[in-house]
């Protein structure tokens, strides 16, 4: 049987399945309830956060027969049409390959059309800030006074490329990304649904690999699945991201505590000889450094760090041996160096030089100018 990746396969299909945009689905059922419905949407946020799950789900839900609380039934004629997959009544274009003016013309033909069997028909224009200043100008007319059976939703990542004239004539929803913890509660009622054991731990790892993406999330999942073989663990997520235990970090910052020249020069020795990525180990180190600071100026610090709270006493108990302007200086100087390290042919004495400068109080710009 195929494999088919977790982002798809647990892609969702009502409002209540989405996670993390209660500010946008809970206004968008309001609208369906109340027959309140816009001509033209705006979708705009980061990657991988639902823009097209949710404009599917809102597809079938303005055309539900009896759509609950506006959101799609899932069960009624207009549910089951509208399901398969080359509907003719959800007509999704990306437009970083369809971008031309002639495009859009094309669209402006079809939507004279009546829907078929539904009572909308829905456009879908993904990556909208990639069509040309005359395919902009061509959409615009339709935008404006568009047929009353047609719903147009734009969905970008980068709403500031797009024309005010446009703009001007959309609902705009802004996308959020996605808490840490709600990632780690969406992986467990995943795995739990596959039967994967895992450490929760490790699920927190990944959901903070995710970055607030929910597809990217579960890629970094599907991926860590098939490498474990088995169950998910700390050492397997670590191992696959080649991101650094915090066990590591925490004597990292230890040896940078006590001036340990020598203790330092050894622990580099260990992190090269250990096959880690040394561009990754400083940006580790930097959102370390973020990490403590966090833990010395926020009230409810585990609150924002989501640790297990063994993780989080250690990272406490560090924090205190650091004043926040030190901690600041870690931030910008390992986040600085982070595309250094990519691309010098010496990661490791960069490293060691740049961690000899920040031991001794520099700012660590004599290490770039080198």
């Amino acid at each position: 049987m195929e494999h088919l990746a977790l982002y798809r396969k647990y892609r969702p299909k009502t409002f209540e399945e989405v996670i993390g945009q209660e500010h946008i689905t809970k206004a968008l059922q309001n609208q369906i309830a109340s027959d309140k419905i816009g001509h033209a949407y705006l979708f705009t946020g980061s990657r991988g956060i639902g823009k097209t799950s949710i404009a599917r789900i809102f597809a079938k839900a303005v055309n539900c027969q009896h759509n609950i609380n506006g959101s799609p039934c899932g069960e009624c004629e207009a549910c089951k049409r509208l399901s398969e997959q080359n509907d003719i009544n959800i007509i999704e274009i990306d437009a970083a390959s369809n971008n031309r003016v002639d495009d859009i013309r094309e669209i402006r033909e079809k939507v004279k059309f009546m829907p078929v069997g539904t009572k909308y028909k829905v456009y879908i224009i993904d990556e909208v800030h990639m069509l040309t200043d005359s395919a902009f100008n061509a959409l615009l007319k339709t935008l404006e006074e568009p047929p009353s059976h047609v719903i147009f939703i734009l969905a970008t990542t980068e709403a500031h490329k797009l024309p005010a004239t446009i703009l001007s004539r959309c609902i705009r929803f802004d996308f959020r990304l996605v808490s840490v913890q709600d990632l780690t509660k969406l992986l467990q009622n995943i795995l739990d649904k596959e039967n994967i054991e895992y450490d929760l731990e490790a699920l927190r790892l990944i959901a903070s690999a995710g970055e607030g993406s929910v597809r990217d999330t579960l890629s970094i999942a599907d991926c860590i699945v098939a490498y474990a073989d088995g169950k998910i663990t700390k050492e397997s997520v670590n191992k696959v991201l080649g991101t650094t235990d915090y066990d590591l970090l925490l004597r990292y910052y230890d040896i940078l505590k006590d001036k340990d020249i020598g203790g330092l020069l050894e622990f580099v020795d260990f992190i090269d000889k250990s096959g880690k990525n040394l561009s990754v180990f400083v940006k580790d180190l930097s959102k370390h450094a973020r990490n403590l600071l966090i833990c010395k100026s926020c009230k409810d610090a585990n609150g924002l760090l989501n640790m297990p709270q063994e993780a989080f006493d250690k990272y406490d108990e560090q924090a205190k041996s650091f004043d926040e302007r030190t901690l600041i200086s870690y931030m910008q100087v390992f986040g600085s160096a982070e595309n250094e390290l990519r691309y010098t042919l010496s990661p490791r004495l960069l490293l060691e030089t740049l961690s000899l400068s920040v031991m001794n109080g520099d700012s660590g710009q004599e290490v770039k100018k080198n």
